[in-house]
């Protein structure tokens, strides 16, 4: 039996709560919606409800491919019980399409498709604003070793191509994510915190239309729900 037990972290969409069981932990899927490093944000009924599933059938399927994820399984519409890990402070981009800060940052058109993913590194660190880095910068600030960046980037590499074509069996495109990793008792490196409309850019294979959390930076917040939903129900279909 699973007993919840004290509040370990929160964060802007979810919460962390220590289990009687020392090496799990219940996550917590909030209503919260934030974007530009959580300068616009919002509460969205239910929006944690479908990312709990999302990121359910997601982790699953990647179970199932092999990657060693933190994701055990869904105790009920909002939560999941994982394995605890000790979260590395990196978040690692991959795009497959420019879209958003990249072809700001290198003005390039959005929507120019890239022969090769380009992996990309993010500092998480709040006062910082979460600034772009690469490895030597990641391996001086003693927040990983080389031998781990290339553990995570060769898992980083699997699961896009996993999931790119996941949702494109689904009519939709994967233009870019990001993802985290953490380390269990074992120091294995695990996939760990989500993978949703909230951490991807996707686009509808046929129109284009955003699928994402771009939605709600452009100012359309009232229809979030049903884009969010509408994802979930395509991800439903074997």
């Amino acid at each position: 039996m699973i007993i919840k037990k004290n509040l370990l972290s929160e964060g802007k969409t979810k919460k962390i709560y220590a289990t009687n069981n020392p090496l799990e932990i219940l996550i917590h899927h909030k209503d919260n919606i934030t974007a530009l490093n959580g300068l616009k944000k919002n509460v969205l009924q239910d929006k944690g409800v479908l990312n709990n599933e999302i990121t359910t059938l997601i982790f699953q399927f990647l179970n199932s491919c092999g990657v060693k994820t933190h994701f055990i399984r869904k105790i009920n519409n909002r939560e999941q019980l994982c394995y605890k890990v000790d979260m590395i402070p990196l978040e690692f981009v991959v795009r497959n399409i420019v879209a958003g800060s990249m072809s700001k940052r290198l003005g390039v058109k959005e929507g120019t498709y890239l022969y090769n993913p380009i992996f990309e590194i993010f500092y998480k660190n709040d006062k910082l604003k979460d600034p772009l880095i690469n490895d030597h910068h990641a391996v001086f600030l003693k927040i990983i070793s080389y031998e781990e960046l290339n553990t995570i980037y060769d898992m980083t590499s699997k699961i896009n191509c996993f999931i790119k074509k996941y949702f494109s069996d689904k009519n939709i495109i994967l233009v870019d994510f990001k993802i985290e990793f953490g380390k269990n008792h074992k120091k294995e490196i695990l996939l760990s915190d989500e993978i949703s409309p909230d951490t991807c850019r996707l686009w509808d294979k046929e129109t284009m239309k955003k699928m994402d959390k771009d939605s709600f930076r452009i100012g359309l917040q009232e229809k979030i729900f049903d884009i969010y939903m509408e994802v979930l129900k395509r991800l439903n279909v074997s």
